[in-house]
């Protein structure tokens, strides 16, 4: 078996972002600000053979600060009962030079559901102190009903005012851990 090596997000660098329709017309973009997590590389493989995340679900920016109230409220992330949102890998599937896809539990509002991240790796490098690091886009959706977040507001002309699909995309920098 090979050397396993651990790495940790660089939350400086890396992004956790998602958009979501409202009015059924523009999307809405927003990002979670704080969040921690390490990935697991398995000899000189850049795939991870395992990833945990945990995303503080109060750290919401959309913009708009009485928006994201709103989405702290027990309306949707519900922050108080439910400060973090998780996501932890059980399987790699895919894996080629196009990319791969991390399969995993993703936790909201205590409802835990697998969802796919498509994911690649962007690359390997050593930055200008000494430090391995490795970088990675990834993308899924979800239907947020899953995971219980089911406020919504029916449209006088027709529709609804948040829509029920989210996408979801990271931006990830991890470093060798020491």
């Amino acid at each position: 078996m090979s050397q396993q090596s651990v790495w940790n997000i660089d939350t400086a660098h890396s992004l956790v972002e998602f958009s979501v329709r409202h009015m059924m017309l523009a999307k809405v973009k927003g990002t979670f600000g704080r969040f921690q997590g390490k990935l697991t590389l398995e000899g000189d493989s850049l795939v991870p053979v395992a990833a945990e995340v945990s995303i503080e679900t109060g750290s919401i920016d959309t913009g708009v600060e009485d928006r994201d109230k709103h989405l702290r409220s027990a309306d949707f992330f519900d922050s108080e009962q439910f400060p973090t949102m998780t996501f932890v890998s059980k399987r790699v599937e895919g894996a080629s030079s196009e990319g791969f896809r991390l399969v995993g539990d993703l936790t909201i509002r205590g409802v835990t559901k697998e969802v796919v991240l498509e994911a690649e790796t962007v690359g390997r490098q050593k930055d200008p102190w000494g430090n391995e690091r490795v970088g990675y886009s990834a993308k899924t959706r979800i239907d947020r009903k899953d995971f219980g977040l089911t406020w919504n507001q029916a449209l006088e002309a027709g529709g609804i005012l948040v829509g029920d699909r989210v996408d979801i995309t990271l931006e990830v920098e991890a470093v060798l851990a020491k």
